[in-house]
């Protein structure tokens, strides 16, 4: 049984306005701003094809002319939602580019040149299909396997509509209206199926970056914006395993900020968290932006250095002076800004845990030596190392655990 063109375009609006009221909805529930450039690109889009569908007749050419720019305004603002939910600006002159155009061929163009008209407007439609799958091909992350939906919906919907231009006179022979060609119920369809299957992505998007946000901020110390605890030990894990391969040593920093709790109980807690902030902002400043850094608790930082022991050692000691010479003052009198720093360096491959344990140990040497000084531990051997990671599978031979490195 054939399928009537008119009624498949009529349950694709359907389908397409209710699809945008619930854009729109979640957009104006979740402030997101792309959102309701979704949900109202699908209302105005599913708008002028009803009005099209049901009315275009008893329409004269400029209402007709003037509902089918709306649409095409409408392909645009899909575009330009994709644009906005990656934090760029709406394109304001690509938003109404494929209308004007439009406009332009139908008054150029002679009336009875239909099917050329059509096979504009199906360019015209696919290359924002295209535009939108490249904004979102720039935007792609290492979780692009999760979001190939996102690039092949776009480009799968602009293929549809270009194949008749493609295959030419082969699937639409001169002789026979467009409006009676297989390729009209064609597009039908596939605007319901391209329409459920945008929102299906747009939904994944949207709880992708979600669980992006909720991992960050479970990673992240809500008062002085570094990595906490675990966020360092995950991000540590991965330098340490991408120096290991470059056979490159790793180094890691404890800090410990000297006398902290009279600090507190002199000058109350608020003072307290502003000293906390103030010794962050000087950790990153004076590390290089490929080393880690992150507040594992209370007032002690940590910071892990793709480099050798030295390297790290002049690093603490660039912080230690940086915040001796903050020089804080408040209505009470001076506040007194040392940190005691320990420094432990091993060989490629060495765990964090291996790294913070040695360098702990060299901060209470510090403490114990004076405070506001930097102590380091002796580099850990390749061997100590090794002995440790094969122990589990019958260890070294033991000539080689014997040996007064592995002690």
């Amino acid at each position: 049984m054939p399928l009537d063109s008119a009624t498949l375009y009529f349950v694709a609006t359907m389908v397409s306005a209710l699809l945008g009221l619930m854009l729109l909805f979640f957009g104006s529930q979740e402030k997101n701003v792309a959102l309701k450039w979704w949900g109202n690109a699908y209302l105005l889009g599913a708008a002028s094809v009803a009005l099209w569908t049901l009315a275009s007749g008893m329409l004269g050419d400029l209402l007709s002319l003037a509902l089918n720019a709306v649409g095409f305004v409408a392909c645009g603002m899909v575009w330009n939602a994709a644009r906005v939910f990656h934090g760029r600006k709406p394109n304001l002159p690509g938003l109404v580019l494929g209308a004007l155009t439009w406009v332009t061929v139908v008054l150029v163009l002679d009336p009875r040149e239909a099917t050329l008209r059509m096979t504009i407007g199906a360019a015209i439609v696919s290359v924002y299909a295209a535009l939108t799958a490249a904004e979102l091909w720039a935007e792609r992350r290492k979780s692009l396997k999760r979001r190939w939906p996102a690039i092949v919906v776009p480009v799968l919907h602009g293929f549809v509509l270009l194949l008749p231009i493609l295959l030419g006179a082969l699937l639409h022979p001169a002789n026979e209206p467009l409006s009676a060609s297989i390729w009209v119920t064609v597009f039908a369809i596939e605007l319901v199926l391209y329409a459920v299957g945008t929102v299906f992505v747009i939904f994944m998007l949207v709880s992708e970056r979600a669980v992006r946000a909720h991992k960050a901020a479970a990673a992240m110390d809500p008062l002085t914006g570094m990595l906490n605890r675990r966020g360092f030990a995950e991000a540590s894990a991965r330098v340490i395993e991408r120096e290991a391969h470059a056979g490159r040593p790793v180094t890691a920093l404890i800090f410990d900020i000297d006398h902290f709790k009279s600090i507190n109980d002199r000058f109350g807690h608020p003072a307290g968290d502003e000293l906390l902030k103030l010794f962050s902002t000087l950790v990153v400043g004076n590390l290089r932006i490929s080393d880690l850094s992150g507040r594992i608790g209370g007032e002690e930082f940590a910071a892990l250095l793709p480099c050798s022991l030295e390297e790290g050692v002049i690093a603490a000691e660039r912080v230690r002076e940086a915040f001796a010479d903050a020089g804080i003052c408040v209505e009470e009198g001076p506040v007194d800004t040392t940190v005691s720093v320990g420094v432990a360096g091993g060989p490629a491959g060495t765990e964090l845990e291996v790294l913070l344990a040695a360098a702990d140990t060299a901060l209470y040497q510090a403490k114990r030596g004076g405070r506001n000084r930097v102590a380091a531990a002796a580099e850990l051997p390749l061997s100590l190392e090794r002995a440790r990671r094969k122990t589990a599978g019958g260890g070294l031979a033991a000539s080689e655990r014997a040996s007064p490195a592995a002690a």
